[in-house]
């Protein structure tokens, strides 16, 4: 496995365009990863390997965020942590469920695709005023920092945090209003 040096040597020669090297470093990350999440998740290495993938997601989504002159494993293990937070409170809200694991499930319905969902999604956003799409466009969609989105809209960073908290609860308003129980 790759040290902080040898990680940070590989992360910075992705940012300068060598793909080799970047791919390396994601390798090398993943190796660190993994016997982060089991430690964290033992009853659920199935879910330790889905959360080393996100992580790595994120490293690659997020990479230049990197700040060349702190530690990389600290901002490597604080996304970690981020989607192990992020995990947990889904889990939590979700509850324990049985597995479908062994569930006989026919073929996919071809009337229902991907992009389905999505325009449904943006269907419901183009009814919120535009300062709440906006920031849960930016934050929730194409995952920038709060910080990001303030910079990117020129609102400020608690404006933001309030404009999702009033888009989001919106949302969900509409949400029920499509599909009452």
């Amino acid at each position: 496995m790759a040290d902080e040096v040898e990680l940070r040597a590989l992360l910075l020669k992705g940012l300068a365009g060598e793909e080799a090297a970047h791919r390396a470093f994601l390798m090398e990350a993943a190796a660190l990863l993994r016997p982060y999440f089991r430690n964290r998740l033992r009853a659920a290495p199935d879910d330790a390997e889905d959360l080393v993938q996100e992580t790595l997601v994120a490293l690659h989504t997020r990479r230049d965020s990197y700040d060349p002159t702190l530690p990389l494993t600290a901002w490597m293990y604080a996304i970690a942590r981020y989607r192990l937070i992020d995990f947990l409170r889904r889990k939590k809200r979700r509850g324990d469920h049985a597995t479908i694991d062994d569930l006989e499930i026919g073929d996919a319905d071809p009337q229902f695709e991907a992009s389905d969902a999505r325009r449904d999604v943006m269907r419901l956003l183009a009814k919120l005023p535009e300062k709440q799409r906006r920031a849960i466009e930016l934050v929730k969609l194409q995952e920038h920092s709060v910080e990001e989105a303030s910079k990117l809209t020129g609102y400020g960073v608690s404006d933001i945090k309030v404009s999702i908290h009033r888009g989001m609860k919106a949302l969900m308003k509409l949400m029920a209003e499509e599909n009452p129980a």
